[in-house]
């Protein structure tokens, strides 16, 4: 998926309570009605980041990176940011 893509679904559960149950309830279906190729065999879990509760995600482990990966970390790829504060709790 694609940064576009994300963002738009993203804003579409921002606007749409329905969307947003079909999204946490069916992701895989409610994905592929979007436009998204999620490959057989492959689990997709929702979950909604709170006042109270972040969730950490950590990425599969691998043995090497690819050139696209490689670009990033190096500098050549789009910085992504990671700053964000927690809320008070």
């Amino acid at each position: 998926m694609n940064e576009q893509t994300y963002k738009t679904i993203v804003a579409k559960c921002w606007g749409d309570p329905d969307f947003k149950q079909r999204l946490i309830a069916d992701p895989t279906a409610t994905l592929r009605t979007e436009g998204v190729c999620v490959p057989e065999g492959v689990k997709v879990t929702v979950v909604e980041n709170t006042a109270t509760e972040f969730t950490f995600v950590i990425p599969p482990e691998t043995s090497e990176l690819s050139d696209e990966a490689m670009d990033r970390v190096s500098g050549g790829g789009r910085k992504i940011d990671y700053n964000f504060t927690f809320p008070p709790i």
